[in-house]
């Protein structure tokens, strides 16, 4: 089992930056791709990024390309997200996600996600 925490959620204002961090604990070798979805109050789970297990593939949706950048910290066994250029609509609740393996077509889709956390919430306002 993989145990995912996030933090890093806050209240910004538009325009602003945020990192947000996943640490992970517990059978890591289980976590070779590791992710950030999110989910807006009443809407569906969408994809942000993933990275691969050794950082080489970074996978972003078309909505956080060019202000946004998934990294990781194997040491640490922690991933990270930094947000530039906030907007009102990147409200959300973020989530980290882990897998042991999933095919490049189907990094987005988080069915194929084995671990979750338990998501830390971001407020951008205008």
């Amino acid at each position: 089992q993989v145990q995912l925490v996030e933090s890093g959620g806050e209240s910004v204002q538009a325009g602003g930056s945020l990192r947000l961090s996943c640490a992970a604990s517990g059978s890591t070798s289980l976590a070779n791709l590791m992710g950030w979805f999110r989910q807006a109050s009443g809407k569906d789970t969408e994809f942000v990024a993933a990275i691969s297990k050794k950082g080489a593939e970074t996978y972003y949706v078309d909505f956080v390309k060019g202000r946004s950048t998934i990294s990781r910290d194997n040491a640490k066994n922690t991933i990270f997200l930094l947000m530039n250029s906030l907007k009102p609509e990147d409200t959300a609740t973020y989530y980290c996600a882990a897998a042991q393996m999933i095919s490049q077509q189907r990094i987005a889709v988080p069915a194929e996600y084995d671990y979750w956390g338990q998501g830390t919430q971001v407020t951008v306002s205008s």
